[in-house]
């Protein structure tokens, strides 16, 4: 009972008064300071009208519970690293929250750190995006992932009432340019290369789920043989291989001095896999008729390496796996990917550009585009960019077109004018 009265007195009216210095002035009653002293706040500004408006807005705060108690003020190193490790950690996937962790400790707390969270101007934000990308340092990708990250944190601080207003809101984003050079898909003959090459290795059906029917590189990775139907000729597609996370297994004691990575004792802090985050990402893919006798050879292929292996053997449910079993690395696909091109004789590109593709070929096949975004994963309402990002119309097509507008506006092929300087029959 004595706390509630004490409560009431705490929150008491605001006192406002006019000042010798020309300014309204107010002082909010706020509750208590953690040793139990009274504590106000006290406001200035220079209309009655602005000095009851935010007189409301920290009694609602105080009545919520949301405002912030007397102390040191955040720094932006403070509130950012906060923020990453307590907030954004716990609610957002593995991946995203390496990228805010590093945009955090790399970029943000080195060059704008030290500044006051509610002082903070996008002026701050600016400088620092133009020194990152200051003589090539830093590419303008860097620096925008820099800026989204500052624009959630500084959102949140914001929405807690910790800063008034979102100083990276305000600022201009980092210009990022379009990368001059386009993908190019690979041919049809180009993929038979691959392919060829792919025979004479393990895991030969992993490349062409990636050629002919564009599936990320984790989707793969995670693939278990439960979500695989090869009586009805289709996959299941529900969760995504994430990349190995590692510490030190070794004591400080005995440091073996190596990067976690590669600790003899290391141990694996992150999951092996997540579930898709979208309802698109969710879905069943139609299997080719070659692309299921992949997969029955490469099940009997890895059930004679599990008898080889005999205890060696690490038991799972994947459907590309080690020689010894376990699920494959990420890191490791990559580097087979990359000499998988150089046995082929093929052009260099990443491995993501197989989807690339996948979807041209598609479209080249007129497959309709709502089963295309079925296959490739797409959500509706992002669908349409996606297709015009990942499609291309190869030289083939385009001359084909030409052809039609030519039978169509000139006539027969005998009757229209001749270039001399081009092959109009090719």
């Amino acid at each position: 009972m004595q706390d509630k009265k004490r409560t009431r007195r705490a929150n008491g009216e605001s006192a406002i008064y006019f000042g010798q210095d020309g300014r309204w002035h107010a002082r909010v009653p706020m509750g208590y300071k953690d040793n139990g002293e009274p504590y106000r706040r006290h406001l200035t500004r220079k209309t009655r009208e602005d000095l009851v408006e935010e007189v409301r807005r920290l009694e609602k705060q105080r009545d919520e519970g949301s405002a912030r108690q007397p102390g040191k003020p955040w720094t932006v190193e403070k509130w950012l690293t906060h923020w990453v490790e307590n907030i954004a950690k716990p609610t957002v996937s593995e991946n995203t929250y390496d990228g805010y962790e590093v945009a955090v400790r790399v970029h943000l707390v080195p060059g704008v750190g030290k500044h006051r969270l509610d002082r903070l101007q996008p002026e701050h934000l600016e400088s620092l995006y133009r020194r990152m990308q200051a003589n090539g340092a830093r590419k303008a990708g860097t620096a925008h992932q820099a800026h989204r990250t500052a624009r959630t944190a500084l959102g949140e601080a914001v929405r807690r009432g910790y800063a008034a207003k979102n100083a990276a809101a305000l600022a201009k984003s980092p210009r990022m340019e379009e990368d001059e050079s386009e993908v190019e898909p690979y041919s049809v003959e180009e993929v038979q290369r691959l392919l060829i090459a792919a025979n004479k290795r393990r895991n030969t059906a992993r490349w062409m789920l990636a050629l002919a029917l564009g599936l990320r590189q984790g989707e793969t990775l995670g693939l278990r043989w439960s979500d695989v139907d090869l009586g009805n000729e289709y996959l299941k597609l529900r969760r995504n291989r994430l990349r190995p996370k590692y510490e030190h297994g070794c004591s400080e004691s005995s440091s073996c001095g190596r990067k976690a990575g590669y600790c003899p004792d290391r141990v694996q802090v992150r999951r092996e896999t997540k579930n898709t985050k979208s309802r698109a990402g969710r879905r069943a893919v139609p299997l080719p008729g070659p692309l299921v006798t992949m997969l029955r050879a490469h099940a009997e292929t890895q059930e004679r390496e599990r008898k080889r292996a005999g205890d060696l053997w690490v038991e799972s449910e994947y459907v590309f796996t080690k020689p010894l079993g376990g699920p494959l690395s990420p890191n490791t696909d990559y580097h087979d990917w990359k000499r998988l091109l150089d046995d082929a004789g093929v052009r260099d590109a990443r491995l993501h550009d197989a989807r690339h593709t996948a979807a041209t070929v598609l479209m080249i096949l007129g497959v309709p585009d709502r089963v295309i975004d079925q296959i490739m994963g797409w959500e509706p309402g992002t669908s349409a960019s996606m297709r015009a990002r990942y499609l291309h119309v190869p030289d083939a097509m385009l001359k084909d077109v030409a052809r039609k507008i030519a039978g169509a506006i000139w006539g027969p092929l005998e009757s229209q004018p001749v270039d001399k300087n081009q092959d109009n029959g090719a």
